[in-house]
């Protein structure tokens, strides 16, 4: 997989906040997340004007899309980190130019909705991208997570990241391949299309939030029925969490949604991957090399990049 980084980043590296998805919710919580930005040594780069906001976007979709446009045109930007997820990018996938962006070597930053640019980069050219925090609310918040912020400049700043973890129940594996995925409404939204990347032996990851175990269910299931998951060395599950089990669910949860997936498919399923719509979650690079070893409950995940 080719990977578009650029060698290294400045002592002050330059960061650029685009709205390309949904507005922010807190426009005092968007100015104490520059302000922890600046604090860490980044030189910011602020895209998005909360005056702006759209309907339930971060501004109109050609707005947006001059946002990242003006980002990847600036050549005191290095990283270019997505203000939040929610829904937009979607309107935007065919007017951007991937192959300029992948180009421009730049960082590209962020999670949820934020995976569609990822995914389409990684089908369109190949290049990877990081699967990490967001202005709102990892950088945003008042309480802000040292896991967070710690995994993200120690991946940011080196050519490999290793995560380690815990879960029960998993199956002990070894495999290797190139590590993709992220939220798995975005995964299944763009299956079929020019934007899925084409994936072999690969580590696929997903997390979401707010879906029953019946919806997570559904859309494993849809990419198992368009030959995705069969094709894949693994599937790691991140946090899955704020939903709400109802009575007539008669002891269907999560653990029995895992049971039946394990019995359908022939790809190991792995969980317990701090990845996520949480507090603390780990920076991930999708179209890195990864090692990923599962041994009696010990999870370790290694990316070369």
């Amino acid at each position: 997989m080719k990977i578009s980084f650029a060698n290294g980043l400045p002592d002050n590296p330059g960061i650029a906040i685009v709205a390309v998805s949904g507005c922010a919710l807190d426009g005092v919580a968007v100015e104490r997340g520059l302000r922890v930005l600046r604090e860490r040594g980044f030189l910011v780069h602020n895209y998005y004007e909360h005056a702006q906001i759209y309907q339930r976007f971060g501004a109109t979709d050609s707005e947006r899309l001059a946002q990242l446009n003006a980002a990847i045109d600036n050549p005191d930007v290095q990283i270019i980190m997505a203000l939040r997820g929610s829904y937009g990018l979607s309107r935007l996938l065919p007017h951007i130019d991937y192959q300029k962006l992948a180009d421009s070597k730049k960082y590209l930053i962020g999670y949820s909705d934020f995976n569609a640019l990822q995914l389409a980069m990684l089908a369109k050219t190949g290049t990877s991208s990081f699967c990490g925090p967001m202005l709102c609310d990892d950088f945003s918040r008042e309480d802000l997570s040292a896991f967070t912020l710690g995994h993200f400049f120690e991946c940011i700043n080196h050519r490999s990241h290793q995560i380690q973890f815990e879960a029960v129940d998993n199956a002990d594996i070894d495999v290797s391949g190139t590590l993709w995925g992220g939220n798995l409404a975005m995964l299944t939204h763009l299956v079929g299309s020019e934007y899925f990347p084409d994936i072999r032996d690969g580590i696929l990851f997903v997390e979401d939030i707010a879906e029953h175990p019946y919806r997570v269910e559904r859309m494993l299931l849809q990419l198992h029925f368009a030959g995705v998951l069969n094709r894949q060395k693994a599937i790691v599950f991140g946090d899955f969490s704020a939903y709400k089990l109802a009575v007539h669910d008669n002891g269907y949860d999560f653990d029995q949604m895992l049971a039946y997936l394990r019995s359908v498919l022939t790809v190991p399923l792995i969980t317990g991957l701090p990845f996520g719509h949480i507090k603390d979650k780990a920076t991930l690079v999708t179209g890195s090399q990864a090692r990923l070893s599962s041994l009696d409950g010990a999870v370790s995940l290694v990316m070369d990049y």
